[in-house]
């Protein structure tokens, strides 16, 4: 399998092979490597004063795929031997360049910082990939590529055959060659969807990773992590978690520079929060879904708080709360008031148990419409909390803000948005269910016309029967 990189002279490149530079191949020599399921080889087919090409090719191993691969009984079908995996590309090509460009996947260039950080006239082409154009172009476009995909026949000689499921493809575009390398990097095994090795949480933290700056805003990116991650729904969900969090920026600032919303509203939320959570006196507060830990040191800081629990469906996300909240240094006493949980709002918890109040601040618009009830279940049912403090986007609003005048969510991972009546619909629904006591307040200046930006919903425990 094959792939091609090449770099026109530009006013940004004025020599072309200081393509060699960026991949830390020189242009001079050929060079090989031994990779995962056979031998990478990397050298220039084309250098002169207009032009550059960088050729990736990699020769596969089949009897090297087959040896010693537990749970395998037909390591000797005739299948194993005689397939496409030479000539398609694959995640096999992606492993290669992850060990092959793995400075330039992560942009690094020493002496040359400059070019690496600069968006250079690229062209990209793979003679076979899987998929069919449509796929391609659904997935290469977002990230500002051009995208040629013709059709590959199975026989030249033999028209009546048709098409294979194959494609040539070509990329072209003006970016960084790190965010075109990345943007391979994922999207091969994505097309392939057949990954030929082990697929763990390691293939989470390379996806966040080579995924960072485009995924979380990528429209297909659902398709994108389910594939990638081999069609397991647990590493997915942990994924999706983890893009949206990757900049920590608070959800509103999704939105235009000109709505003037961001650090206001994040503001004023938080007050209105800790505000309801104080007048509930509480011993014990569970912050649910609590990101990077922004809410838990001003929970800390409540007058008669014994306890303070945030929890995340990312290790990444608690790892940076701990960072935030400078665990490494707390005394005893005030580490043990602080406990941060790997849990999902989906699945019962028993650390979670007798909570005085339970926050989920801007989290439930990005749980899937089809789960939400088993998470209300959870929260409001199971945990059962004296107290239940939510907070949404309210889609009314959305008008407001020029980013979004012509419809669409604040932020790309929300699966939904309510309006004051939906939201009032569904609090007053869950309260009868399990026996809350409901109040709905506007979080941000009310607009006369279509309410405040956010709303909140308080929760309170009511001596009523949940109805069976």
């Amino acid at each position: 399998m094959l792939l091609t990189i090449s770099a026109g002279r530009s006013a940004v490149l004025e020599d072309p092979t200081d393509l060699g530079f960026l991949l830390h191949k020189h242009p001079g020599r050929a060079q090989r490597f031994d990779v995962y399921g056979g031998t990478a080889h990397v050298f220039y087919p084309e250098v002169d004063v207009d032009r550059c090409t960088a050729a990736l090719l990699l020769e596969v191993d089949p009897v090297a795929l087959v040896r010693g691969r537990s749970g395998t009984n037909d390591g000797f079908a005739l299948g194993q031997y005689v397939n496409d995996r030479p000539y398609v590309a694959s995640s096999l090509l992606s492993v290669a360049m992850g060990k092959v460009f793995r400075s330039a996947l992560n942009g690094q260039c020493r002496g040359h910082e400059e070019l690496a950080g600069a968006a250079l006239e690229l062209s990209l082409h793979l003679p076979a990939v899987p998929g069919d154009p449509d796929l391609l172009r659904r997935l290469f476009e977002p990230m500002g590529w051009e995208v040629s995909a013709g059709p590959i026949a199975l026989d030249d000689t033999r028209p009546e055959w048709g098409d294979a499921p194959l494609v040539s493809l070509g990329l072209t575009g003006t970016m960084r060659l790190a965010e075109a390398l990345n943007h391979l990097y994922v999207l091969l095994p994505v097309l392939d969807d057949a990954k030929h090795y082990w697929v763990g949480d390691d293939e989470v933290d390379k996806l966040v990773r080579a995924g960072s700056g485009w995924l979380a805003h990528h429209p297909e990116r659902e398709l994108v992590t389910h594939r990638y991650l081999a069609h397991q729904r647990a590493l997915k969900d942990a994924a999706m978690q983890r893009l949206v969090e990757l900049d920590d920026r608070p959800v509103d600032e999704a939105l235009d520079d000109e709505a003037v919303v961001a650090r206001p509203l994040v503001r004023e939320r938080h007050d209105a929060v800790l505000d309801a959570v104080a007048r509930m006196r509480p011993s014990t507060i569970v912050d649910l879904g609590c990101g990077a830990g922004a809410l838990l040191g001003s929970l800390l800081e409540m007058q008669g708080v014994a306890r303070v629990i945030g929890t995340e469906v990312s290790a990444l996300a608690l790892t940076k709360a701990a960072k935030r909240l400078h665990v490494d240094r707390m005394t005893e006493r005030q580490s043990d008031r602080l406990t941060l949980l790997l849990s999902s709002l989906q699945y019962e918890d028993d650390r979670l148990a007798d909570i005085d109040v339970a926050i989920l601040m801007e989290v439930v618009e990005h749980v899937d419409p089809d789960r939400l009830p088993a998470v209300t279940a959870n929260v409001f049912g199971t945990m059962r909390p004296r107290h239940v403090v939510v907070t949404t986007p309210n889609a009314e609003h959305n008008v407001r803000y020029p980013a979004l005048a012509d419809g669409g969510f604040r932020h790309p991972d929300h699966r939904f948005e309510w309006t004051r009546a939906e939201l009032a619909d569904w609090a007053t629904s869950v309260g009868q269910r399990y026996g809350y006591e409901v109040e709905v307040r506007p979080v941000g200046e009310a607009d006369p016309e279509v309410g405040p930006p956010t709303h909140m919903a308080v929760f309170t425990l009511g001596a009523t029967e949940v109805p069976a």
